[in-house]
């Protein structure tokens, strides 16, 4: 099933959807995860509602499988080459901000003190059961289903946050696209190849212009591999959202600048519309627009460190 949550006539609904894109309400569903079929009677065409992000989720944990995507943007960000060898040692992941979902036609406000704006092509599994210690067989019963991810990311930000070496705060703080919709986790099956991964095609452009292709096959650890290591030693809940991590080939500007040794395409401004494609799943389109100015504040304060 294609599970959505929209806005129709005023009301906030969520609905199935058929072949032919019509909305059928689930009258009694308060989520997508609550829903176990379609409603009865079919109602409005998807394209005379507004898309909701699919779920507003407790938990974002946002991995980074795609071995080609590490390499270019860590040149790109460290000017370092090659993947950190602890890299290869487990699937890292950190949380990112619950409260910055956008849904999958919605505007992009420009981060406040952000210069160097990047989208990042990603697809999401969510979390259906709770779970802890799973291993990665029992892992996928407890995955929902799928959806489109765009981990927006201000580069100029997130590269001088780092520095710190707690990772990415505001840089990753402004946005993060979840939609079109929940694609139910036996849906994608037949994608599935020998090895567990899943074989799907991930196109991303900007302005119209295809700048990135890949194929979701190409992660270096499986999603139920994510769940089981995001579940051990605590708890994975319903509505919990795992990133697979931006794809390689163009899957953000910042792994192509990277390559290039330069800002080509150049980073993103007001007025562009950055598109994603994720075969089986769907597509998501939003255009970034102007952000609020940073409220100033001070430089950390030299201090005496008397003692009492």
């Amino acid at each position: 099933m294609r599970i959505a949550r929209y806005v129709h006539e005023g009301r906030t609904q969520v609905g199935v959807l058929d072949e032919v894109d019509r909305l059928h309400p689930v009258p009694d569903a308060t989520g997508v995860l609550d829903v176990t079929g379609p409603g009865p009677v079919p109602g409005p065409h998807v394209s005379q509602v507004r898309l909701l992000a699919p779920l507003d989720p407790p938990t974002v944990r946002d991995f980074v499988t795609f071995e080609e995507h590490v390499e270019g943007v860590r040149k790109s960000i460290d000017g370092a080459a090659g993947v950190a060898d602890a890299w290869y040692d487990a699937p890292t992941f950190y949380f990112t901000n619950p409260y910055a979902v956008l849904g999958p036609y919605d505007e992009v406000p420009l981060p406040p003190g952000a210069a160097v704006l990047d989208f990042e092509l990603e697809v999401a599994a969510v979390i259906g059961r709770e779970g802890r210690d799973l291993t990665p067989e029992q892992a996928r019963a407890h995955i929902a289903g799928y959806t489109v991810f765009n981990d927006w990311s201000a580069r100029d930000l997130q590269a001088r946050e780092m520095r710190v070496g707690l990772g990415p705060c505001k840089g990753k703080d402004t946005a993060a696209t979840l939609g079109p919709w929940l694609v139910t986790a036996d849906e994608l099956e037949p994608y599935r190849d020998a090895e567990g991964f899943l074989r799907l095609a991930l196109r991303a452009e900007v302005n119209g212009t295809v700048v990135g292709e890949d194929l979701l096959s190409n992660m270096s650890w499986t999603f139920e591999e994510m769940v089981a290591y995001a579940s051990r030693g605590t708890t994975v809940r319903p509505g919990d959202v795992l990133g697979s991590g931006t794809c390689g080939n163009g899957g953000c500007l910042a792994e192509l600048w990277g390559l290039r040794g330069e800002h080509t395409p150049p980073p993103l401004k007001q007025g562009d519309t950055v598109t994603l494609t994720v075969q089986g799943v769907g597509t998501v389109s939003n255009t970034v627009v102007p952000g609020p100015e940073p409220v100033p504040l001070p430089r950390a304060r030299r201090r005496t460190r008397e003692r009492p």
